[in-house]
């Protein structure tokens, strides 16, 4: 199986993905949107990267492009909208600091490491044959942290709606779930494209570590991607509910 073409799906999937949050986050400024398109913009620039060098063979910048965009920044960012969603604005807002100065440190690191062997054009390359152990921590991290977040926190969110109870955890961040069946599918369906893209590990010793990247990138960002139409087919936020109730029991009408 060819990874290139499967990489190049990845892209536009994700770039899709990422217009929509953007259009969103233009139109509502909410700030998980924009947690959201920043995460995608990095899928797209580390599914691109695979697909450069699967095309025309693997290369110093081409790898740590994939790296950095795909195994170091890309999950934290996708995190941080889950965290908006959780606990509202102001930890969001915290944590989303503290982000943007991690991933600053961590796109200084990855782009200036030093790298222990020359990269073969030909062959899937690994971090730990490359890196010393400061990208290969920030890569754990960003990875692994971030990921049991989005996972714990769609199931979580999933096992509220089906309660009967609103999915978050403080009512500063309180939704209406216009379809709670809806709403817990989403849910579900998000966490299990987490889990898809952390299985390329699993799938590497069947079908090789480059197929694998690639497989596990597009399926993830498709089940990502109807996760969220799903999801945000059965939510709307509080405040836009009550806006539409004032609307319709205003004197005037």
């Amino acid at each position: 199986m060819d990874p290139a073409p499967l990489a190049a799906t990845a892209a536009l999937v994700a770039g899709a993905f990422c217009l929509l949050t953007l259009d969103r986050w233009l139109r509502r400024r909410a700030p998980q949107d924009l947690a959201w398109t920043v995460a995608m913009a990095l899928f797209v620039l580390g599914a691109m990267s695979l697909w450069w060098a699967e095309s025309r063979g693997w290369s110093a910048a081409s790898f740590r492009m994939f790296f950095l965009a795909g195994a170091v920044l890309n999950v934290p960012w996708l995190a941080l909208g889950t965290i908006y969603l959780l606990f509202g604005q102001r930890a969001g807002h915290a944590v989303r600091w503290w982000l943007v100065i991690l991933s600053g440190f961590a796109t200084g690191v990855v782009l200036v490491a030093p790298m222990k062997a020359v990269v073969d054009p030909e062959a899937f390359p690994t971090a730990k044959e490359l890196f010393g152990p400061l990208p290969r921590v920030l890569a754990a991290v960003g990875s692994g942290l971030p990921a049991v977040v989005i996972i714990a926190g769609a199931l979580w969110s999933a096992l509220r709606v089906a309660r009967g109870r609103i999915p978050a955890v403080t009512n500063t961040a309180r939704r209406t779930a216009l379809r709670p069946q809806l709403l817990a599918l989403g849910n579900v369906l998000i966490a299990l494209g987490a889990i898809i893209l952390s299985a390329s590990g699993t799938l590497a010793g069947r079908l090789g570590k480059d197929t694998a990247f690639a497989v596990t990138l597009v399926a993830g960002v498709v089940v990502l991607f109807a996760g969220f139409m799903v999801a945000s087919n059965a939510v709307t936020p509080k405040r836009t509910v009550n806006a539409t109730l004032a609307a319709v029991l205003s004197p005037s009408r």
